[in-house]
């Protein structure tokens, strides 16, 4: 029974001896079947957009490891290309758009309720990813943030500070905000799409929410995810949201409050101790383990899993890490985490 669910019972409030445990980006490259399935798909887009092989390479780390939760296998940029953005893939390098900095550019990109046609493909992959889970896995849905995905629409790249969106922001505002009003809307047709197609959990992912500050992280961080939010929780009542500022330090305090989240994610930035006096005390927190660990191993990876489990114990946790797993993370790592995490 979805009640009984152990990320679901962490997310209401409830405080579990073992804290439920699932990892960000947990399918992925540091698998070997993983590489297998990909190589059989041709490219990373094909992969996101074949149902069949996402629910595939979605199920592989559930079991392999049993975590408690599957995270939807996509991309945090199928919105922007589902809002008619040219994307590709550099093998190596990343991700390259066509970018919108521009009026005239703007004026291509389609309305918010206009995404489902293209994204439908993404749809079909939680269908099948209801019936094909064990019973007591939780399914999470997921999208971007619209700070961080504006970032990418705009630089047409990652970049390492975010330096083009920040201009565009401050050369021309009423551009910069018309976007990520776009984006806002398009991200809560998406996340409710997902929930209708069985996802029980959604989570929004701001990864580069620690380049805004003072204000700019109210109006382009915290309001966007309140706005989501809020239009979420009025369509679908009782399904819960994770909330990811990643790098927000200090500003996780009083993020949940502010956005009506359930959960909010710290990255491995954040000290666990001060994490639960000041950010626990709104309810759930997810993390925080970093992911390097994952690649060296060793008594300091348990260590610090039992540090980090010690340090949240008095409130509701849900184990993971500060950040996505590494392509080099060893899968024999994952193990000892587990070990270490569940048998004390």
């Amino acid at each position: 029974m979805a009640e009984a669910k152990k990320i679901l019972q962490s997310l209401s409030g409830a405080v579990l001896p073992v804290p439920p445990v699932w990892m960000m980006r947990q399918a992925g490259r540091y698998l070997p079947e993983y590489r297998a399935t990909r190589e059989k798909a041709g490219d990373f887009l094909s992969l996101c957009y074949t149902p069949d092989l996402a629910a595939e390479v979605t199920l592989q780390p559930i079991r392999r490891y049993g975590f408690d939760a599957a995270i939807l296998f996509a991309d945090i940029l199928l919105v922007p290309q589902a809002l008619g953005a040219d994307l590709r893939f550099v093998e190596g390098e990343g991700p390259r758009l066509s970018t919108t900095t521009t009026e005239t550019d703007f004026a291509r990109l389609a309305h918010a309720a206009d995404i489902h046609t293209r994204l439908a493909p993404v749809y079909e992959t939680l269908r099948i990813l209801t019936s094909a889970l064990p019973r007591e896995t939780t399914l999470i849905g997921f999208a971007g943030a619209p700070w961080t995905v504006a970032t990418y629409m705009i630089a047409g790249q990652g970049t390492p500070d975010q330096a083009p969106a920040h201009r565009l922001k401050a050369e021309n505002p009423a551009l910069f905000h018309a976007l990520i009003g776009r984006l806002t809307n398009a991200t809560i047709e998406y996340l409710s799409a997902q929930i209708d197609a069985g996802a029980e959990v959604v989570k929004l992912f701001d990864s580069w929410a620690g380049s805004l500050k003072g204000a700019d992280f109210d109006a382009f961080a915290m309001e966007p995810a309140r706005a989501i939010i809020a239009a979420l929780k009025a369509r679908h009542p009782g399904v819960p949201v994770i909330a990811f500022p990643r790098e927000a330090g200090d500003r996780y305090a009083g993020f949940a409050r502010a956005t009506g989240a359930d959960c909010v994610a710290l990255d491995n930035s954040v000290d666990a101790d001060w994490a639960a006096r000041n950010v626990q005390t709104d309810g759930c927190v997810q993390g925080n383990l970093a992911p390097g660990l994952l690649v060296t191993g060793g008594a300091h990876l348990i260590a610090e899993t039992r540090r980090i489990r010690a340090a949240f114990a008095r409130g509701p946790h849900i184990f993971n890490l500060g950040h996505g797993i590494t392509p080099d993370a060893d899968p024999g790592n994952v193990t000892l985490m587990l070990d270490t995490l569940r048998g004390g």
